[in-house]
Formats: structure tokens, sequence, C-alpha cells
């Protein structure tokens, strides 16, 4: 069978990948070879495994400064090696990673057709976020099939002159994947939260900020929202994976440490953010990917930052924004836990990010821009979405 690669180079982008991989082998009409960029590798694996799965190539990327820069033009250069002798039939992008900008640079000029998963969110603020509104607005100018995860992601795509046989809208695979790994119920691999979470009865808060734009005084703020929050009410218990950053670690824990009720851990493996998820109550966090899941599972999100390119779940209602101040934070998360009715109002239209079929719909689609297969039916729009004013 002619290979497909998909390439990815974080935690992200590899958890939303997996379910494209397992979708094409079930089908068997492409060759699926997970590409590990080097941006991230270890991530990457720790991922796929939750999956059953592992890198089939990894990128050996050497980084000495740091930079942006550095990190394209490795990752471009290595990609342009590989596909020189073994050549993919097309090449799978993610996101708005370096890595899907270095992935869809280096099949382009090889002339590998480009498939962009998640394809046309848009903030219309190349500062914000940085550098991700430029990554995948450039990866757009290349890509052969645009995928977009929503209503109005296609239709941002659209607005930007691409055709409309080269869009599809098939949803988000991040919903595939949560659902899924959710639905094992496996045990927690965390101790601190496996003991948190034994026979509790309070309500669980999810809280994330990894984003680099929440550190430093917006991170004191929502630290201080959460801390305020546990002494408000006695019977919520908060989670928070930190970022592993050794200041940010430093941070949250200077600010959090010892405090009841409040657990602090490391980074999570996949299977356990994704059973948080389905168990909390309610969650805080600056991740558009969290942002994205957290509706299938019922549960509202208060997101904290003051621009979101996913517009859809505000839209909807199952999210709301709310920056990084604190009265704000804990306001609008006090009326949530003081009104259960409140609360499942936010959810009960359901998740505009998807119906658990978009990696179905991604294999079939890259089968049929190959020639293997008919496209596939787009991702059917709920009323409520339409009413909404997304398709008005």
């Amino acid at each position: 069978m002619r290979e497909v690669h998909l390439i990815g180079g974080t935690r992200p982008e590899a958890v939303k990948l997996a379910p494209v991989a397992i979708a094409m082998r079930e089908a068997g009409l492409l060759q699926p070879v997970l590409l590990a960029s080097g941006q991230h590798p270890t991530m990457v694996t720790q991922a796929l495994a939750a999956f059953g799965l592992e890198p089939d190539i990894t990128l050996q990327v050497e980084r000495f400064t740091g930079t942006q820069a550095e990190l394209l033009t490795a990752m471009v250069r290595e990609l342009d090696e590989l596909w020189s002798v073994r050549t993919p039939a097309a090449v799978i992008v993610q996101g708005d990673t370096t890595t899907s900008l270095a992935g869809a640079l280096a099949a382009f000029w090889r002339r590998i057709p480009v498939v962009h998963l998640e394809a046309g969110l848009r903030s219309g603020d190349l500062d914000s976020p940085f550098p991700e509104e430029a990554n995948r607005r450039l990866v757009a100018q290349v890509a052969s099939l645009h995928l977009a995860p929503t209503p109005l992601a296609a239709m941002n795509l659209l607005d930007e002159k691409i055709a409309h046989t080269d869009v599809l809208i098939t949803g988000n695979t991040v919903v595939d994947a949560t659902l899924a790994m959710a639905g094992r119920k496996l045990p927690f691999e965390n101790a601190a939260v496996a003991q948190a979470r034994a026979n509790s009865k309070n309500r669980l808060v999810l809280v994330t900020a990894h984003r680099r734009e929440s550190w430093g005084e917006p991170l004191r703020r929502i630290l201080a929202a959460v801390k305020e929050l546990i002494e408000r009410y006695d019977d919520i218990e908060i989670v928070l994976p930190s970022h592993p950053n050794p200041a940010v670690r430093a941070q949250v824990d200077a600010a959090l440490a010892g405090v009841e009720r409040v657990t602090i851990t490391d980074p999570l493996p996949y299977p356990d953010l994704s059973r948080l998820l389905s168990e909390a109550y309610l969650v805080l966090t600056d991740s558009g990917g969290i942002q994205e899941e957290a509706p299938s599972f019922g549960v509202p999100a208060l997101v904290l930052r003051d621009v979101t390119e996913r517009v859809e779940s505000l839209t909807a209602g199952c999210a709301k924004l709310v920056g990084s101040d604190t009265a704000r934070i804990v306001e609008e998360a006090s009326a949530l836990l003081d009104s259960r009715v409140r609360r499942d109002a936010m959810t009960a239209g359901g998740n505009p990010y998807g119906d658990g079929l978009a990696a179905r719909r991604t294999a079939q689609a890259t089968a049929a821009l190959l020639g293997l297969a008919p496209a596939p039916e787009a991702m059917p729009v709920s009323q409520n979405v339409i009413t909404s004013g997304v398709l008005a």
C-alpha cells in the first residue's frame, strides 16, 4: 500500500494523529507512517503509547539555541533528506506548530500533497497566539486538502479564497481520542492523582495554565483565584498539572503547595487527563485541546485567556472567556459551583467540535485525494450551530 506520513512533534499533535493512524489501518487503503519530528520526541512517544502506537520514524534534530528558526531549519532539512529516498504519497500535518509548518513546507517543495488536519482556525491576530496564528495561515497556502474541525473553520478558509472542493468539515480528532481513552476507564498512572481521587466525594475542578502568555503575572492571578475557590468551597478538590518549566513549577508550588484539597502534578499521561476530564465538575484552562474535549463529557470550561480562536465553544455556550483576572475567575466559577442547573445548561447543546468520527473522515478524505476512495460526507452540522449564528 502507498504510504502516508503523519508528522507530529508535540503531545497534542500525537494525540490528534493517533486516531487517524488507527482509522487508516482499519480502512486498509493506505499505510500510515507515524513520523516524530524531533520537536518533543519523548512526549510524542509517550502520547502514542497510550493508544498502543509508536513512532515508525523519529528524526534526530539537534538544538543548540532553542530558537524557532533553528528548529524549523533542522526539521525541514531532515524531512527533505528522508523524503528524497522514501517519498510518501501524501503528508498529513496537524494544527499550527513549528512541526506542522516544517512538514508542510518540506512536502510542498518535494511536490508531495499536504493534508492539513485541524485547518482553518483563526484568531485574526498574528501576535496572539504567537507564532501559531502565522504558522496555520502559512500551512494553508501550500495544503492540497484542508480538513476543518468546524463549520466556522471552514468558512475562514473559504473567506481566504481556498477552493470549496479542497475543504471538508470533519470534526476534530481530539474528540475521537478523548472519548476512546476515557471509555477505557484505566486506573490512574499518577500516584498523587490516584490517591486524591480514591473514594473522593468532592467535586473535581481541573485547572491547566500551560500557555506561555499565562506565565508570570497572569499565572499569579490564576493561582490566587484557585486558592480563593478552595477556601470558599469545602466540597471541591483541585487537580493542577503544572508546566514542566522549572520557573513555572516553582511559582505554582509557592502559591499552592501544601494547600488542602489541591493536587499539583507533573504533566499527566493522556489517559489520566482524559479520565480526570470525564469526572470533572468544572474546568479552568488556557488549553485549546481541553476546550475542545470538555463538552463531550458535559463539562463547562472557563477559558483563562483574553482571546481564543476556538470561538465555536463560546458561541455554543459550553465555554466562557474569563481571562486571568482573579476576581473574574472566582465570580464565574462560583456561579457554576453554586448552581448545578446553570452548570449543566452550558453544555446541553453537545460538543460543537466533533461527533467521534473525525478520524474515519480524515482517512477516507486522504484516500479520496489519492484517487482510492470516494470523498466522505462532511460532519453533520447541528441545528444549534446554525441558529446560533455560526452559519447565519
